[in-house]
């Protein structure tokens, strides 16, 4: 059954089956009499918001004659007094619809059904998120309730010209997912873009929010390359900075990381706190930034390179040597402090609050004091390795560390097998790797350097004062 009949009964049979009514203890069904008329509505419980929907009842119920109504339509624009309803014929939208937190009205006598948008998410509150903190400005953040978010970026853009363009993806989730951008500013060939992307997204689910969407919409190609495609932002004022420089910002629903497209591999050097203090002050911070990206991909293995040799570490080198004993090969030493760090996340990760400061204690004391009395890494190992992983958190962006993660345990390998010729080696792989990657949508990855945009590229390594044309 694909659309709605005249026939009441058969029309709730079909509803009642689909929408699981007595097999799903959540959904909840309710026989009605309206204007001497059969009705039922459906709602799942947890999303009906429960005074709105009794005083809508309290109005129904008293109705003595809705005759005059000949028409759905008509229905709703006498009889229901709530602003978001509309009529609806389809039998697979109404399911949808209620799954999604609507509540269905259907009255016998009419081939249409009522969706009333009387819905309460549980939600949390929009606190600041846990990355990508400021000194100052504001402390709000995204949550996974769309609406929410969107609410968000209308308190901040409070221009009619910014639109937020709805679409359903995937067959069985049915996911909201949104376009935010200003119509006198977008790229329209860019925009066109990125709705066909979406249009052929073709999965069964998407559990994952952002990143199944990010990864439907990359395709199965360039999935080697370690570079982020996709910037994500929790931050309101962040993708408000986006949508008014042009860019797209795509919110998904149940997720509360926007998307920023399109995405470049210089757009990582920027970050929040540079547009918070003057102008001096934030091209220092974004120049900063640029430094400690270069050192935690070169540091380790130009290091360890050095230290191979003892000759290269006496001219005027002599503070990189090292002094003291050690019976496992630096270089296996220093894969395992890259390992030995990354399981230190990942245990941080499942750690409970409440362990979690012991948790720390334990692992920078017993750990690294035990591994270097037990000769299995020296000093000097712990402390470039210490300083490579606070640098991590320079940037707000998870899949850009790791991007350098992978990349330095590359170099190191082939600086241990090759020398110097294996460091140039590792140089030309990150040039390549670079210059092949491909943007979700967008000129090329490496703009505005490749193509050449002096004027953009001089934007990204100076924090301009703001202006009438600057965001």
């Amino acid at each position: 059954m694909e659309l709605f009949s005249a026939n009441y009964e058969e029309n709730t049979r079909a509803l009642d089956d689909l929408l699981g009514v007595g097999r799903c203890f959540d959904m909840i069904s309710r026989e009605l009499y309206v204007g001497g008329r059969r009705a039922r509505l459906w709602v799942v419980d947890g999303y009906g918001d429960d005074a709105v929907i009794e005083r809508m009842l309290s109005f129904w119920l008293p109705l003595r004659d809705v005759s005059d109504a000949q028409t759905m339509q008509q229905f709703i624009n006498r009889y229901i007094t709530f602003n978001e309803v509309n009529a609806e014929k389809s039998v697979k939208n109404t399911v949808t619809s209620v799954f999604l937190g609507k509540m269905a009205l259907l009255v016998e006598g009419y081939d249409e059904c009522a969706l009333i948008d009387a819905k309460q998410y549980p939600a949390r509150g929009v606190e600041e998120p846990s990355s990508g903190k400021v000194l100052r400005g504001a402390h709000d953040g995204f949550i996974e309730t769309l609406v929410a978010n969107a609410a968000l970026l209308r308190r901040r853009i409070r221009d009619p010209q910014l639109t937020l363009e709805g679409h359903k993806v995937s067959d069985c989730s049915r996911a909201d997912v949104v376009l935010c951008y200003l119509e006198n500013k977008v790229d329209r060939k860019l925009l066109d873009e990125v709705r066909q992307k979406l249009a052929k997204i073709d999965v069964r689910s998407v559990s994952m929010s952002q990143e199944s969407i990010a990864e439907a919409m990359m395709g199965k190609k360039q999935w080697w390359t370690p570079f982020p495609k996709v910037r994500y932002t929790e931050r309101p004022d962040a993708a408000t900075a986006c949508v008014m420089e042009g860019d797209i910002v795509v919110l998904v629903d149940n997720s509360p990381a926007a998307m920023i497209l399109p995405t470049h591999f210089f757009d990582f050097v920027q970050e929040a706190n540079d547009f918070y203090f003057p102008p001096l002050i934030g091209t220092y911070l974004r120049i900063l930034r640029i430094v400690v990206f270069l050192l935690t991909m070169f540091i380790t293995p130009v290091w360890f390179l050095l230290v191979k040799d003892p000759v290269r570490t006496q001219a005027g080198l002599e503070f990189l040597a090292i002094d003291s004993d050690y019976s496992v090969p630096l270089l296996v030493q220093l894969l395992l402090a890259e390992f030995i760090v990354d399981l230190l996340k990942l245990a941080s990760l499942n750690t409970p609050d409440v362990f979690s400061n012991s948790f720390s204690m334990l692992g920078a004391l017993v750990l690294g004091d035990f591994a270097v009395q037990a000769h299995w890494l020296v000093p000097e190992v712990l402390a470039y390795m210490a300083f490579v992983a606070i640098a991590n958190f320079a940037q707000p962006s998870y899949e850009l560390g790791y991007a350098f993660k992978l990349l330095r345990l590359m170099l190191l390998l082939f600086v241990g097998a090759l020398d110097w010729i294996g460091l140039v080696l590792g140089c030309i792989v990150i040039v390549v790797l670079l210059a092949t990657t491909k943007p979700i949508v967008g000129k090329g990855y490496l703009y505005p350097l490749c193509p050449l945009d002096k004027k953009a590229l001089l934007a990204l390594l100076v924090r301009k004062p703001i202006s009438r044309d600057n965001t």
